[in-house]
């Protein structure tokens, strides 16, 4: 950034958090509001239309609904669940899959270009959805008490131990793996946006309020934010993968005989 600095036309200030506290648009309604919004139309709209009129050899849009729904279905619900109770599960694992994807996509869809998990909000109110569902799950498999003895208490270990791993098990899946979930997309997409940011709106200062010697430097900016875009919709999707496995995973470990 010392380049910048010696730059004509002041200093370079770089995007930081307050680049994505957003005004509202009308009300108290903001941008990442009407994302959320609009990813869930376009995600209803796309499957009702893309499976309205199945054929035995499918079209490219039935055919990315089938596909997108059999991942979600057998691998990632059914694997993770198990083939014996993945069945009631589906749907939540489908759409947050398809939800998650969407939002992230957003961040490089041009216009919109704000990944919706970037505010903290939207993977918490996920959050709290997975958590009840996963624990709701666990209480009505195994009854109340039944649920916290299968999670503290893993069988085979010697008594006294218990004494430090129950607390230890109590803290990690009833609020260290959780958070984990939430915290985990919304890193990645805060962290890869603003690493976007940075790279293009350095490049538009060096371009145009830099002196004649460091206007050239703006190509290579604008040529890591090309590459940048590229990586981070490689990591828009694992991170849509990631959090519909870690949520089936939970579910099947509260529903697992044995810890």
């Amino acid at each position: 950034m010392g380049a910048l600095v010696l730059a004509e036309g002041g200093q370079f200030v770089p995007p930081g958090a307050d680049s994505f506290v957003l005004p509202p648009i009308v009300g108290g309604v903001t941008k990442p509001m009407v994302l959320v919004a609009i990813s869930a139309v376009l995600i209803g709209a796309y499957f009702v239309l893309a499976t309205r009129n199945l054929k035995l050899v499918p079209g490219k849009s039935q055919f990315a609904a089938e596909f997108v729904y059999d991942f979600s279905r057998n691998k990632i619900a059914r694997e993770q669940i198990g083939a014996k109770d993945f069945q009631p599960f589906v749907p939540l694992i489908f759409a947050l899959f398809t939800f998650v994807l969407v939002n992230n996509i957003f961040g490089i869809v041009p216009v919109l270009q704000f990944p919706t998990m970037a505010r903290i909000g939207f993977p918490i109110a996920l959050l709290i959805v997975v958590y009840l569902v996963f624990h709701g799950a666990g209480i009505k498999r195994h009854g109340l008490f039944g649920y916290f003895k299968h999670v503290m208490f893993p069988p085979g270990v010697p008594k006294p131990i218990y004494v430090i791993l129950a607390p230890i098990e109590f803290l990690q899946k009833f609020i260290a793996q959780p958070a984990a979930l939430a915290v985990r997309v919304f890193a990645a997409m805060f962290a890869g946006h603003l690493m976007l940011l940075v790279f293009i709106l350095g490049g538009e200062y060096l371009l145009l309020e830099a002196s004649a010697g460091f206007k050239p430097i703006s190509v290579v900016a604008f040529a890591f934010a090309i590459a940048l875009t590229f990586v981070e919709a490689l990591i828009q999707v694992l991170q849509a993968y990631i959090f519909a496995l870690l949520t089936a995973n939970f579910i099947g470990a509260a529903l697992a005989e044995g810890h």
